[in-house]
């Protein structure tokens, strides 16, 4: 069956959107929803631990946002919206600039007096190829002078940056944060390898493009960009084994689904390996790896509703979101979550 994206729109009152991070960060609500008994649950984030057991391997994303959204100075005065979408080199980024007709090839802009970069091309989608010149430490001026890229729909400052931040986040490189793992503290975490589940850490740096609209009727003509992702070899270990021994792996988020099940081999083991990725997951799909999911609400007809519709179906996801909208749910980035058994 040939979907459409509107085969994946659901109607959201707009005061159903998270504008702020729950406090404490497992005091978010959790649908449950149990594939093989029907079952759906309204439980609080913490009570995941009632749905693991000893055994499981619970896979998250260690990916760390940048301060990536920066504000550049042409040389006549205008402002420019900067946004770091993905490193080139060490020097050279892509990046997203508004308004684009103040950022042609061959101007240099300046942030700080630390900071500047030079304009050397534009690709195919009105991306900008730029060189930085930096004074010093790139990552430290960034922390100095950038602030969290927040999606459009979050219209509240953040105080905090760390709230964008999951607990376990290590290594610099995303736009956007997996928001799936924001729920966990590092007293649900202790708990959760008390109760003898492992944890395994893969790497997908989060790029702009997984949040961008579908703009193509027919969804499979929709091009996924490409997120640099790594798989470990004690990653790999993990999830074999557990492959091996039929324990169950549960994804925390779609970017660790994306990245699992890139790599995994149709029997659902790895290979360490690191390299760029654009799957696209859409019904119907089998899935290789991933036997369980977290997740939060998501916006309707993006890829990433899509994604889940896969793993529950489309009526089922539908369904469940429909549910989660009448019992007041918050949705998207900062919203509630989802477990899918």
């Amino acid at each position: 069956m040939q979907y459409k994206k509107s085969d994946f729109y659901y109607y959201l009152p707009e005061n159903l959107i998270a504008q702020t991070p729950a406090t404490p960060r497992d005091s978010s609500r959790l649908l449950v929803y149990d594939r093989k008994s029907g079952a759906v649950e309204h439980k609080i984030f913490r009570d995941i631990l009632q749905y693991l057991r000893a055994g499981d391997v619970l896979v998250v994303n260690n990916t760390k946002v940048l301060p990536a959204r920066l504000y550049a100075r042409t040389v006549n005065g205008g402002t420019v919206e900067t946004l770091l979408l993905k490193r080139l080199d060490k020097d050279r980024w892509e990046v997203l600039v508004k308004p684009g007709k103040k950022c042609r090839t061959g101007d240099r802009l300046s942030i700080s007096p630390r900071l500047s970069y030079t304009v050397e091309g534009v690709t195919d989608s009105g991306e900008r190829i730029v060189k930085f010149d930096c004074d010093g430490v790139f990552e430290e001026i960034l922390d100095e002078v950038g602030s969290m890229p927040l999606p459009p729909y979050i219209r509240k400052k953040l105080e905090d940056k760390d709230r964008y931040q999951t607990v376990y986040a290590k290594i610099d490189g995303s736009a956007a944060a997996p928001t799936a793992g924001l729920h966990f503290t590092p007293e649900l975490l202790r708990a959760v390898r008390e109760k003898g589940v492992e944890i395994a850490e893969v790497l997908l740096h989060v790029g702009l493009g997984t949040f961008r609209p579908v703009r193509e009727e027919i969804i499979t003509d929709h091009k996924m960009h490409s997120e640099y992702y790594e798989v470990s070899e004690e990653c790999a270990k993990v999830i074999n084994a557990a492959k091996r021994e039929k324990r169950r792996v549960i994804a925390v988020g779609t970017t660790s689904v994306r990245t699992l099940e890139t790599v995994a081999d149709d029997g659902g083991f790895l290979k360490p390996c690191k390299g760029e990725t654009q799957i696209f997951i859409y019904p119907p799909y089998k899935f290789k790896c991933v036997d369980a999911l977290i997740t939060n609400f998501h916006l309707p007809e993006s890829t990433l509703i899509m994604l889940v519709s896969a793993l529950c179906g489309r009526e089922k996801t539908l369904e469940l979101y429909g549910t989660a909208v009448e019992e007041g749910y918050r949705f998207f980035s900062f919203g509630d979550a989802m477990m899918v058994l």
